[in-house]
């Protein structure tokens, strides 16, 4: 077990770390030291009340209703505080509520029961619908859905749930048969953000066999190493996208079954992907009859009581996570989808709204450090659970001999968040860089391709955290969403529907979108982060938004799918997209760009409109140019040698004009050989054709010795 004892460092020495990576953290280094402080104070409590942070966690081994196989008994705990009687009701003993009564085990609200078997066999059987009865001080019964339920099904009323006892055959458990895979010899983190249900041509709901059979090979294809898988749990509404989760111990069921998500990740494994989970604790949906709202009959069951624990934005219930029993709660939901599942990771959903108790709402960060550690603004219970969650993670870690990984979606910036808590930070390993999108939606809807400020479009790319990793994206399911359009849309639109095939003019639109896609990916990819996400589909300029059935369209299906048919379509020219795609996630897995220190910027020529950086010994050039080329382009260069082109976004297999060949006019391997003459601060240059709207990467191929 992993030990978190610092009795005999001093105070500064937790944040020492942090402190040596930014100076300016100095004036704020109380307020660090009382958040290492509170979850040290935490972990050696856990540690000694329930034995480890890790038993702890483990909890969702007995809570909820649970299967003995060697006895055939079903047993049940439950946090159920503020009732006066509690009772399990199902099919099994026709709803009676006198028939299985729960016995009070403490005076904090705990109650269990065990279930002898019936004939030989489980009381409960596999599949059987159950409920927990509840009486209150008043006397009135209510009837909930177990929190901790593994299976929820929509009932009779398809807007309601029912929790359902999964304990299916042993014979038809699925076994997994394949390691979690490191990515140490692949580059960087390469994340393909993917749902289950929109993943299928057809207008209708995806399965997790459809994406186990039909889409991991596509995602292997491209290069990913990494998925994100949305809306795996349990959701009433299929229009939230998963983000109002109902039941969080339960996957959900329109995908399918338990075990056939496991598969899934199973065979993810076995191609050499790793699997995160999209979870969402920053808060719960409102549903009462089969959510965790009014669970017990109070509004403070897991959750703030009163305006305090309600999203008035998000409509929905906000967790306090100050409370011992809602730790419990979160952190053995994170366990649990480790163990069972074998994720390998998370995906942290609306961190911001965790961070502050202001939510990130009509707040504008600035960047000022005070907006980051002012006691009345910083919610320092939610610092805490995320610091015991990344604990839990490492000491998971080092018992698996496993790096699970962790993503926050956070807007604000906030220092140390992606920092270990050993070096005084909160424990993310990476932060999703949430401006880039937002600066490509902004240009391409705003400025003609003459008014592109390359010194902004480079600031943005590369304004982050010193030794803290970010995730790079152009575009993520925000900006798929109807209401809003992808950059394919933004920069071909209607002609989309008119002109990708390739027996059909090739448009001007066309032509500039298609150059333009790939190059806002590529820059973005290589310049952004640490790591890079794509969503679904938009690797290959998806020709239509994302909108899920609702009243409002009818409870359409038409939008809610990804037609993933077009790449394998020879005549449409989402082909070339596809295929640049699969070559710039090669260029990291090649060359190990992502996982390399910052790129070194050389030029930002806003009049050539020419971007030029090196990193990790790769020569990236970009000319945005509209309609001048250039012949001869000096540029600088560090290392001095033979240089060769290794990915040419101009090429005719991605849709470009073969306007830089790769070969020469004698046919041989086109190559290209650096002076010594110092140019843009590089010690180096050499001199190559740019063409417009064409992005080059240069490899060295052969270091001139001196």
């Amino acid at each position: 077990m992993s030990t978190v004892n610092h009795a005999e460092s001093s105070p500064q020495a937790l944040v020492k770390g942090a402190l040596d990576l930014d100076p300016w953290l100095e004036p704020f280094q109380g307020e660090m030291i009382k958040r290492q402080l509170k979850f040290r104070d935490w972990y050696n409590k856990l540690s000694n009340t329930e034995n480890s942070l890790s038993d702890f966690a483990s909890s969702y081994l007995t809570y909820g209703l649970h299967a003995d196989w060697d006895t055939k008994s079903v047993s049940i705990t439950e946090y159920v505080p503020d009732v006066e009687k509690v009772a399990l009701v199902g099919d099994f003993n026709n709803w009676d509520i006198h028939a299985h009564s729960l016995h009070k085990k403490n005076d904090f609200g705990l109650w269990q029961l065990t279930i002898a078997p019936v004939n030989g066999d489980f009381a409960v059987p596999h599949d059987s619908k159950y409920k927990i009865a509840m009486t209150l001080p008043s006397g009135e019964v209510i009837y909930r859905i177990c929190p901790w339920a593994h299976r929820c099904t929509p009932s009779a009323d398809p807007s309601l749930y029912d929790a359902r006892f999964y304990n299916p055959p042993r014979e038809l458990q699925y076994q997994f048969k394949h390691p979690r895979p490191e990515l140490s010899e692949d580059g960087g983190v390469r994340i393909y953000e993917a749902h289950v249900g929109i993943s299928t041509p057809e207008p209708k709901i995806g399965s997790y066999k459809n994406f186990t059979q039909n889409i991991l090979p596509v995602i292997h294809r491209l290069g990913y190493n990494t998925i994100q898988l949305m809306a795996v749990m349990e959701h009433a509404y299929y229009a939230s996208f998963g983000y109002q989760v109902t039941n969080f111990f339960a996957i959900s069921s329109r995908f399918g079954t338990p075990d056939d998500l496991k598969q899934l990740i199973d065979e993810a494994h076995r191609l050499g992907i790793r699997v995160l989970l999209d979870v969402v604790h920053s808060h719960s949906s409102k549903n009462v009859e089969d959510g965790l709202n009014m669970f017990n009959g109070t509004d403070h069951y897991l959750f703030h009581g009163g305006s305090k624990g309600v999203h008035d934005q998000w409509d929905s219930r906000l967790f306090n996570y100050s409370n011992y029993e809602t730790l419990r709660f979160l952190l053995s939901n994170l366990k649990y989808f480790l163990d069972e599942f074998r994720f390998d990771g998370f995906r942290f959903d609306g961190v911001t709204s965790m961070l502050y108790k202001h939510h990130g709402l009509g707040f504008g960060f600035s960047g000022d450090y005070n907006e980051y550690f002012n006691p009345q603004w910083v919610d320092d219970d939610a610092i805490l659970y995320f610091m015991l969650a990344h604990q839990l993670l490492v000491d998971k870690g080092e018992k698996d001999n496993f790096r699970y990984l962790s993503i926050a979606e956070d807007v604000s910036g906030m220092p140390t968040l992606c920092l270990p808590i050993k070096q005084g930070g909160i424990g993310f390993d990476y932060r999703l860089s949430m401006a880039i999108p937002d600066m490509w939606i902004k240009i391409l809807k705003h400025l003609q391709d003459e008014e592109w400020d390359l010194g902004n479009i480079v600031h943005t790319l590369t304004n982050r955290r010193h030794g803290e990793n970010c995730i790079a994206y152009c575009e993520s399911h925000d900006q798929a969403l109807v209401g809003d359009k992808s950059l394919a849309f933004w920069l071909m639109d209607k002609e989309m529907y008119t002109n990708m095939s390739v027996m059909s003019e090739n448009t001007p639109v066309i032509d500039r979108g298609i150059a333009l896609h790939k190059m806002i990916r590529l820059i973005t990819f290589s310049l952004g982060g640490e790591g890079y996400l794509n969503f679904e589909g938009n690797e290959f300029g998806h020709p239509e938004w994302l909108d899920f059935p609702r009243i409002g369209n009818g409870e359409s299906y038409h939008y809610a799918r990804r037609q993933f048919n077009l790449i394998e379509d020879d005549l449409l020219r989402y082909k070339f997209l596809f295929a640049f795609d699969c070559a710039m996630q090669r260029l990291d897995s090649n060359y190990h760009i992502l996982n390399s220190s910052q790129a070194y910027v050389s030029l930002k020529h806003e009049g050539d409109k020419v971007v030029v950086f090196e990193r990790n010994g790769l020569l990236f050039i970009f000319n945005f140019n509209p309609t001048q080329s250039f012949a001869d382009y000096k540029i600088g260069v560090h290392t001095p040698g033979t240089y060769r082109i290794v990915l040419n976004s101009d090429s005719p297999d991605f849709g470009g004009h073969d306007r830089v060949g790769p070969v020469n006019a004698q046919g041989e391997p086109l190559k290209f050989f650096t002076n010594d003459d110092p140019w843009n601060d590089r010690a180096n240059s050499l001199f190559i054709y740019v063409p417009s709207r064409t992005a080059l990467v240069l490899q060295l191929e052969e270091k001139v010795v001196s």
